[in-house]
């Protein structure tokens, strides 16, 4: 399956960068021309120095659910406990907040 994604045509990129993670929301189009999102987590493993990569695939007629979803189960969690976005500071090693080194370049 790991062809699949890589023969697609890429539309759309956004890159978030969260502290050890980075996250990749990427929008695709099959030869069809209709269009997916894969969301990918990567993290930089300490021991080699490699990538461990995540990847989800959406398709359009899932949107809404996976949309409602992720809004019901993030809202749980604000109304249960305290959320505290973090701050994170770049240095010469990444960006990293005041616990530990960032790992996702």
């Amino acid at each position: 399956m790991g062809d699949f994604d890589k023969e697609r045509e890429e539309v759309f990129s956004k890159k978030i960068r969260a502290g050890k993670r980075t996250y990749f929301f990427d929008v695709k189009a099959t030869r069809s021309n209709d269009y997916y999102v894969t969301i990918t987590e990567s993290k930089k493993r300490v021991e080699d120095g490699s990538f461990i990569k995540h990847k989800i695939f959406l398709y359009k007629e899932d949107f809404e659910k996976f949309s409602e979803g992720l809004s019901e189960t993030v809202e749980y969690i604000k109304a249960h406990q305290e959320v505290v976005e973090k701050r994170y500071e770049y240095s010469e090693n990444g960006y990293s907040d005041s616990k530990d080194e960032d790992f996702s370049y």
